[in-house]
């Protein structure tokens, strides 16, 4: 998996914004909102947990303040499964009462996932056990009934394989590139929902050398707080 391309993909994700967020286990989407704040595209850069780069001082719960005051502009989720209409699931699998793996439980992901106007969502592993036609447990929904309160909700996926933007009005995926390595056959045998495409799918942007050695030098550095294996680890 090449983590400059999922950087520098996500980074292009955030866009303009004035005030990224990310949760905890997040190195990636960290690193990637680091990148587009020194791209000078990002006003401000939350990632909990953090001593230096995070002003709250009572975790969650001034996330979730911030989220409903409307001062979050971008997100990061992931999820166990993750199926086509965008629902994520990190409870269990398997039957609920009985299930065969539980996780650690959704935390305050259905809470962001319905106001933080652009969650991208993020799952490096791409197959067929992780992307699914159906999650097991719904964690967070993708999409609302049109009369539920709902300013936000995903704008794209992006895996180990592929990038996806989401289309709102159709509630479905499409495919919008797939990395070096990949076709558009190969990513369709391992995603276990269904999705369009156009008859071409081009590769996803790679990273030139300058943007590497600034993530290899300068980004990995700015989150060696928070993930300090990650960023020993990380050779770019």
């Amino acid at each position: 998996m090449d983590k400059a391309l999922l950087i520098d993909g996500i980074a292009e994700l955030i866009g303009d914004a004035r005030h990224v967020a990310t949760g905890a286990l997040s190195p990636i989407p960290a690193a990637a909102a680091m990148l587009a704040k020194r791209r000078n595209r990002v006003a401000r850069v939350s990632v909990l947990g953090s001593r230096r780069m995070s002003p709250f001082t009572d975790g969650g719960r001034e996330l979730f303040d911030c989220a409903a005051q409307g001062r979050i502009d971008v997100f990061f989720l992931s999820g166990a499964q993750i199926d086509g209409e965008a629902n994520i699931n990190l409870v269990s699998i398997g039957d609920y009462k009985r299930p065969t793996v539980r996780f650690s439980g959704s935390f305050g992901s259905a809470y962001l996932y319905m106001l933080i106007p652009r969650v991208i969502l993020f799952r490096p592993e791409h197959n067929l056990r992780t992307l699914v036609k159906k999650v097991d447990s719904v964690s967070a929904p993708g999409s609302s009934p049109p009369n539920a309160y709902r300013p936000g909700g995903p704008a794209a996926l992006i895996t180990g394989r592929c990038l996806f933007d989401w289309n709102k009005d159709k509630r479905r995926f499409f495919l919008r590139s797939v990395h070096p390595g990949e076709t558009s056959a190969s990513v369709r045998a391992a995603t276990g929902f269904d999705y369009d495409e156009e008859a071409f799918t081009p590769f996803t942007r790679v990273p030139d050398r300058q943007t590497r050695q600034l993530i290899r030098a300068v980004i990995k550095e700015d989150i060696a707080e928070s993930y300090p294996r990650f960023a020993a680890e990380y050779e770019g």
